[in-house]
């Protein structure tokens, strides 16, 4: 899959894999939209205007209000890439996002998911 047919995916097709992935381990769905909007800066109903809209992930990562200072902290491998390796900040961005739900549906303390 090129990075282009990623980019193109809609966000509502993805948040929904991303909040079971949580939920077969015993999180929650408002714990996976507090790391997405810890990550990008939505609120709440920014995060669901984004879904109702059917924007893909590039326009996602684009309209986000600000990328988490602390987001250079993420690292580790997610799908065999080391997240701080990646050159390309847009398909950083969605690995730091994979990352994050991947330590939360593992059952890391929220505080350390976030990088509090």
């Amino acid at each position: 899959m090129t990075n282009e047919r990623v980019y193109k995916m809609a966000f509502s097709t993805v948040y929904p894999l991303l909040v079971q992935k949580a939920e077969r381990k015993g999180r929650t769905k408002a714990e996976v939209d507090t790391v997405i909007c810890w990550l990008t800066g939505y609120d709440d109903s920014g995060l669901q205007v984004q879904i109702v809209k059917n924007v893909d992930y590039e326009t996602f990562f684009k309209e986000a209000p600000g990328i988490n200072p602390n987001a250079v902290k993420i690292s580790g491998v997610i799908c065999g890439h080391r997240v701080e390796e990646i050159k390309e900040p847009l398909m950083q961005k969605i690995r730091w996002l994979d990352k994050l739900v991947d330590e939360l549906a593992k059952g890391k303390p929220m505080e350390k998911v976030l990088r509090s």
